[in-house]
Parts: structure tokens; sequence; C-alpha cells
């Protein structure tokens, strides 16, 4: 019966897990599309239009461009800590799931509380962060479920990893068994009555000597 359900766990959680791996996929492509669209502009334009500053690498395509990477190595790790269901290996992935968690709510009341909080971030001289704003605002109501689908699978990771973790084997109960119940020990007298052969050879060489 804990076998089955240990294997109910581990492909659940392997279920749950997949959610965050097609949200890192998807932010992934998207990433390497702006990318392939900022190259093309820059191309396509002039040397006099863009400054040093337009010239360097966005900070908004690679910021969403390592969010995407780090759910990939998020949904790796998952896939792993629920395929072998290690202590150790389940105990990281809920650490981090708590983490991100964290930084998401603290990312949500900044947005949500901070009426300014476009001016903490810096300048985006490709403009595709305006875009991509605009795009979610437009969208709302379907960002709104995508986000709310995120949460909820990583709050549902974090309980499937902790309810797999509690099935593990434990393999300190077989050592508890046999401390209850203690082997057999040789007895302390021959039941017998013969001594052992060492002592026989060692009367007989005292007897040898003697004579």
């Amino acid at each position: 019966m804990v076998t089955i359900a240990r294997i109910c766990l581990q492909s659940l959680l392997k279920l749950v897990n997949s959610v965050l791996g097609m949200v890192g996929i998807a932010m992934v492509l998207y990433g390497l599309w702006m990318v392939r669209v900022w190259l093309r502009d820059m191309d396509s334009s002039s040397v006099d239009q863009y400054d040093a500053a337009a010239a360097a690498a966005p900070w908004f395509i690679c910021t969403f461009l390592g969010a995407g990477v780090f759910l990939c190595a998020i949904t790796c790790i998952g896939y792993l800590a629920a395929k072998f269901a290690h202590g150790c290996c389940l105990s990281c992935y809920m650490l981090i799931i708590f983490i991100v968690l964290l930084l998401e709510t603290a990312m949500t009341a900044d947005i949500l509380l901070n009426s300014d909080w476009e001016k903490d971030l810096p300048y985006d001289t490709t403009g595709k962060f305006h875009d991509f704003k605009d795009f979610v605002k437009s969208n709302f109501d379907m960002f709104k479920w995508i986000g709310l689908l995120i949460v909820l699978a990583q709050g549902f990771s974090i309980l499937l990893a902790l309810a797999l973790r509690s099935v593990e084997p434990n393999q300190g109960s077989s050592y508890d068994s046999d401390e209850e119940c203690p082997p057999a020990r040789l007895p302390l007298i021959n039941p017998n009555g013969q001594p052992p052969e060492y002592i026989v050879a060692a009367k007989n060489n005292n007897w040898n000597s003697n004579k």
C-alpha cells in the first residue's frame, strides 16, 4: 500500500512540476523572439540612432530569459526529486519553491502597493518592457488565470513533495526493530560440555613438557 501511494505521489509531483516547465519554456521562447527582433532592429537602423547604452544588452530581455531558464532548472530538480524520492532532494526542492513564492509575493505586493514601481527599474532602451506591459494589460484576465495557475502549481508541488518525503521508507526503523528483538547470542557455557579445542591442545602441550 505504501509503495502504491509513493508511486501516485511521484506521478502527481511530476505532473504538477511540468506546469512550471511549460511556463519556463514559453518564457525562453518569448525571450529568444525578443532577442531576434532587437537584433533585427539594430541591424536595420543606422548607428546614429543608437548610443552606447542602446547597444548594450537589454536588461529586460536578459531578465526574462534568465527567469525562464531558472524555471526550467527548477523543473529538472523537481523531476529528479520526484523520481528518486530522496529526502535531501525533496527538501532542497521545497526550499527553492518556497523562496520563489516569497519573491513572487514581494514583487506582487510592490506592484499593487507602490504606484511608482516602474521608476525603480532601469530604463529599457529596446522598448520591449513597455510592449510587454501593454500586452499584459490588454490580456489581463488571461494573465490573471495564468498567474493563479503558477502559484497553485507551486503550492501543490510543496505539499506533494512534503507528502512524498513523509512516505519515504525509513531505514532507521529496521534498527529499532532489531533493538526491540535482540539477536540470539551464543551461550557462555558450551551445552555439550566439551572444552574448546585450543584449551585441549594447551593441556596436551603442558602434559608433554612435564613428561
